[in-house]
Parts: structure tokens; C-alpha cells; sequence
């Protein structure tokens, strides 16, 4: 695997983590508990892993610029700009309703969930977005 490979294990790693979340979703939506745990556990792990890839191919290549200046540029960053933003406001709030619910303190992982989850989602479903817009439909 090289740098070059980075930007497409990043839109995998994602994409599972999409899933992961909306599987753990599911699972508490059906009582789960034990299951909603295992997957919003592995969805962190899976998070860490997409940050971890994303900060070593930012720190060699730089950042990419968008190469089209028709409509789609107005497209491109009225997704990328909400989802910067985003991705740096979830982060401690991820670690926070982690810490929550590891010390059982369930009324308060709760309440955040309800604002955590889907813009955890809306991160993790446009940065697969974004990525397509640059690499594959540019």
C-alpha cells in the first residue's frame, strides 16, 4: 500500500464506519444493548483507524485541491465546508458520549446521542462523498 492508496482506505474506512453506527442504531432501537456497544465500539475503532490514515496522507501530499470550476465546485464545497467544520466539533463529543456510557452514566449518553449520532453519520457518509467528487467524478 502506498500514499497514493490512502484517500481510498479512507472512504472505506468511512463507509464501515457508516454502517457500524447505523447497525449500533439499530441495535439499541431493539433493546441490544451488548450488540450496540460492540458496534459503536468498532465504529470508534474504525474512526480512529480513517483519522489516523487521513492525518499521514494530509502530512505527505498536502491538501487536494478540487479540479473542476463548473457547477459541481458550488457542490463540492457547500458539502466539504459543513462537513470540516463537523468533523472537528464531533470529535470530542464522540469521546465524551463514549465516556458516558463506559461509566454507565446512560440518561446522559443518551440526551448527546441524539446530536452526536447523526452528525457523526452526516461526517462519515459525506466524507465518502467527498471523496468520490475528487477522485472519481472529477
Amino acid at each position: 500500500m502506498t500514499i497514493d492508496n490512502l484517500p481510498t482506505l479512507n472512504a472505506i474506512l468511512n463507509s464501515t464506519s457508516a454502517i457500524l453506527l447505523m447497525m449500533g442504531w439499530l441495535s439499541i432501537k431493539k433493546g441490544r444493548r451488548e450488540t450496540h456497544k460492540r458496534f459503536m465500539l468498532s465504529a470508534v475503532f474504525v474512526s480512529i483507524l480513517f483519522l489516523t490514515s487521513y492525518l499521514i496522507y494530509h502530512y505527505n501530499t498536502g491538501s487536494t485541491p478540487y479540479p473542476r470550476h463548473d457547477f459541481t465546485r458550488v457542490i463540492y464545497f457547500s458539502i466539504l465546508i459543513p462537513h470540516t467544520i463537523l468533523a472537528t466539533l464531533v470529535v470530542p463529543l464522540i469521546i465524551t458520549n463514549v465516556v458516558f456510557a463506559l461509566k454507565g452514566k446512560f440518561a446522559r449518553h443518551k440526551k448527546l446521542a441524539r446530536w452526536v449520532f447523526p452528525i457523526w453519520m452526516f461526517v462519515s457518509v459525506s466524507g465518502v462523498v467527498i471523496y468520490l467528487m475528487l477522485y472519481h467524478f472529477a
